[in-house]
């Protein structure tokens, strides 16, 4: 569960100082050290946050 947790949580973007004190770790750094796995890419994000912004818009990629 906590491993589910903590994977919706990144994907949704949420910092991982802020994971790290809703899973009571004391130290960010090893929240990271046992979720980076878990972590979107930085290729997936820049997808979603450019997809987001043309679905926002009410467009497409192609222009449309």
């Amino acid at each position: 569960m906590r491993a589910s947790y903590a994977s919706v949580l990144l994907d949704a973007g949420e910092n991982v100082k802020a994971l790290s004190t809703y899973l009571g770790h004391g130290d960010p750094g090893f929240t990271l050290r046992v979720y980076t796995h878990l972590m979107p890419s930085s290729e997936g994000r820049t997808r979603k946050a450019v997809d987001g912004m043309y679905e926002a818009s009410g467009s497409t990629a192609q222009g449309e």
